[in-house]
């Protein structure tokens, strides 16, 4: 098997291996068809809001060539330091939607996604992962992650983390300097997202696996760290290598005070524990199971560093379900590799006609046909982007999540408006109506932090303090999703008229102040429930308090 995971199309020197397509460039376009163009679509990848301020602060750097030094976006923090920590990303995706629209943008994060799932396939196969067995696990790794598939930066994070666990996997196996691509790589990476983080974590497990691994097999020192030392230095280059973003060491310093607050752990559905509920959960499921089982024979062989990588990233997994993405990329070469050396053993005590030994010779055939790529994958998203009918491109944001119609209808009350809404459907105003538009909250809850957060909650469910907040930040509009309790206490108020409101939303403007002596409304209770909920299905949700997922 080749020792190196630089994609091997290039290595025939024969222009037919970049014309003629793979089973690899087949995988790729099936991707593409069954994760988007089948079922609800492209849309799906704008199911969370954030991808629309992600444009407009993407528009902003493209227009004054310079990143933000302070909030754009909100009439709340106006004023204030932001960090534009993910700055690149959104240029890309400003980018895509000036060249294309919405369209842009979706192709853009759909291309990101089928590659990188290509790309762990391809992974699993190098490994020696038995052909049959690595679509199996691509298909169990696709739908546990696939909540986590939107137009958001963190896509570049699953195609980053995918080639660079590739790249160390090569290396230990045997080492060369193409390693080193890393620390550049990883410059890169720190200013499209945060994710960067997972390779210094999974680096420094492979170098603590690499140690004990060496000392329970009885080397000698100078052999039991030579593995260890190779990775402690790629993890210091690497980190290293993540000072080369606009603000220097203040982006980790912001990095560590958004991980370790409470209140985002509370507040943001991504940050909790997974809900073992629906079909994504239940293949994440199996994978897990199918890891930690894989984990103990793994320690048994004495593969200590392969067995740190599984079992830290499964523990990450189940305290917070935004790393069942990396618990994927890493565990799923590993698990497919070992599972083929079972099928294989299995396979080989059958008789030679039975399904088991000819399933087997089926998958040896497939086997050479993801160990290359050709051009055709780049030609099928050129073709893509210059098709319109009969592909159904978005033109807008789902409307079974935003308000689209009513906010089109209503734009000439909205746009430049002082609007209390969702934090959701902040995003969306802001996609819609910015520069004009300022909202009250918005998708970047480490911004905000729990004081504006919970004024925010104590509003949407009507505390008796809901008017004195709203007149202290002079609202005149609000677009209350219809299960606020505030929607309800709107349209008794004489304060307030409501405009408009559909199967969604409703709209109401202010007319004239409270009347004297009007006693408070009773407090409605404050639930638990997170504030900004970035975790979304790929089914239609509905609005609620913390969003409209």
């Amino acid at each position: 098997m080749p020792a190196s995971p630089v994609p091997s199309a290039i290595a025939p020197g024969r222009l037919g291996a970049l014309v003629r397509p793979s089973l690899s460039d087949w995988l790729f376009a099936a991707l593409l068809g069954w994760l988007f163009l089948a079922g609800s679509g492209w849309s799906a990848l704008l199911a969370d809001g954030d991808t629309g301020w992600h444009i407009r602060a993407g528009d902003f750097i493209l227009n004054r060539g310079r990143l933000p030094s302070s909030d754009p976006f909100s009439f709340t923090r106006m004023g204030e330091r932001w960090f534009a920590w993910e700055w690149l990303s959104d240029v890309l995706f400003a980018g895509c939607h000036r060249l294309a629209g919405l369209k842009g943008v979706v192709l853009l994060a759909g291309t990101v996604i089928a590659g990188y799932l290509t790309l762990l396939t391809r992974h699993m196969a190098w490994r020696g992962a038995n052909a049959l067995v690595a679509l199996a696990f691509c298909l169990l790794g696709a739908g546990a992650s696939g909540i986590h598939y939107l137009a958001r930066p963190h896509i570049f994070t699953l195609l980053f983390l995918t080639a660079s666990l590739w790249m160390v996997d090569a290396d230990r196996r045997r080492p060369s300097r193409v390693v080193w691509l890393l620390v550049p790589l990883t410059a890169l990476w720190v200013n499209l997202h945060g994710g960067f983080l997972a390779l210094l974590i999974s680096l420094a497990l492979l170098a603590a696996g690499t140690a004990i691994q060496a000392v329970l097999e009885k080397r000698s020192w100078r052999a039991a760290w030579r593995g260890a030392r190779r990775m402690l230095a790629l993890l210091a280059a690497c980190t290293a290598a993540t000072l080369a973003n606009p603000y220097g060491i203040g982006l980790h310093r912001h990095l560590a005070e958004y991980l370790k607050s409470d209140w985002i752990r509370q507040a943001v559905d991504e940050f909790q524990s997974p809900k073992f509920r629906g079909e994504s959960a239940l293949q994440f499921e199996i994978l897990l199971f199918a890891g930690l089982i894989l984990a103990g024979v793994l320690l048994r062989r004495r593969q200590v560093a392969d067995a740190l990588l599984v079992i830290g990233w499964a523990h990450a997994a189940l305290v917070s379900v935004r790393h069942v993405p990396v618990f994927v990329v890493a565990a799923c070469p590993i698990l497919a590799a070992e599972t083929s050396r079972l099928w294989a053993g299995w396979a080989e005590r059958r008789p030679p006609r039975s399904v088991a030994r000819i399933l087997d010779g089926v998958a040896a055939d497939f086997a050479s046909g993801f160990r290359r790529s050709s051009l055709w994958p780049a030609a099928l998203v050129l073709a893509l982007a210059l098709v319109g009918a009969p592909v159904r491109w978005p033109l807008d944001f789902p409307a079974v999540k935003f308000p689209v119609d009513l906010v089109g209808r209503e734009r000439g009350k909205l746009a430049g408006a002082r609007v209390f809404t969702s934090d959701q459907w902040g995003d969306y105003l802001l996609y819609r109506f910015y520069p004009r538009q300022r909202v009250f909250i918005d998708g970047r809850s480490d911004f905000y932090g729990p004081e504006l957060g919970k004024l925010y909650l104590r509003v949407a469910y009507g505390h008796a303090e809901w008017r004195n907040t709203l007149q202290r930040y002079g609202v005149s509009t609000v677009l209350a999703p219809l299960e606020w309790p505030l929607a309800g206490i709107l349209r008794q108020d004489p304060g307030w008229r409501l405009v408009e409101e559909d199967a969604l939303a409703a709209l109401f403007e202010r007319v004239a102040g409270p009347p004297a002596g009007r006693p408070p409304e009773a407090a409605a209770p404050i639930k638990e429930f997170p504030l900004f909920r970035r975790i979304t299905s790929r089914r239609p949700g509905t609005a609620s308090p913390g969003g409209s997922e």
